[in-house]
């Protein structure tokens, strides 16, 4: 047997990256490992709030992630939000990752969220208090994933993983605009356009399958 045919013969491993605030355990999480399971695959559920939330950057969150990647592993990377650009920016780096399934993907984050005298606020003070919904209360969030943020500009992505964005066109914190640009100059990325908000709490349980399919 070849390398080559060695490496057909892996199983995909696939791996969820949650949002800003998020956790493992989020109801999006739970619905995307459902449906693998029924297609007989496991999705493994990355804690990226492990090392404190309040510390936090996405330098921390890609080498987190990397360091689960198995020189001898294929790999499909599902992101939501903040997940979706460390998913992407994993896949940059990794030739072990054959597929992306971004939700929402937080290209242009945090200065598409936040006001730039927000912005400002937020690193004279030094923390910014955020709400996360995996611990139901606020959390301080270190004014240096700011910087760190904006070290990862989309236009840096320049590897052809095949990628399908999932982006709603009512997205109250990631403008589908950011999406747009994205796609419109790689064609390896398939963009779908949903009615639907940031959460995607509006979508027909019977895409996801779709989505998921080899």
């Amino acid at each position: 047997m070849s390398s080559d045919d060695y490496h057909s013969e892996l199983t995909v491993q696939w791996f969820y990256l949650h949002g800003l605030a998020s956790s493992p355990q989020s109801r999006k999480a739970q619905r995307l490992r459902d449906r693998l399971r029924e297609q007989g695959q496991v999705l493994h559920r990355v804690d990226l709030n492990l090392g404190g939330f309040s510390q936090l950057t996405v330098s921390r969150q890609i080498r987190q992630v990397s360091a689960l990647i198995s020189p001898h592993s294929r790999v499909a990377l599902i992101g939501s939000s903040l997940g979706g650009l460390t998913a992407a920016w994993v896949a940059q780096e990794s030739a072990h990752v054959e597929r992306l399934l971004l939700l929402a993907p937080a290209f242009g984050f945090p200065d598409c969220w936040l006001t730039p005298a927000q912005l400002q606020h937020w690193q004279d003070s030094g923390y910014r208090d955020i709400y996360h919904y995996g611990e139901g209360r606020s959390l301080p969030l270190h004014d240096h994933f700011v910087e760190d943020a904006r070290r990862y500009l989309p236009q840096g992505l320049t590897h052809p993983v095949p990628t399908t964005i999932l982006h709603g066109i009512h997205d109250e914190i990631i403008p589908i605009q950011a999406s747009r640009d994205y796609a419109a100059t790689r064609p390896w990325v398939h963009l779908i356009e949903v009615d639907s908000d940031h959460a995607l709490t509006h979508l027909d349980r019977h895409l996801w399958p779709s989505l998921l399919n080899p």
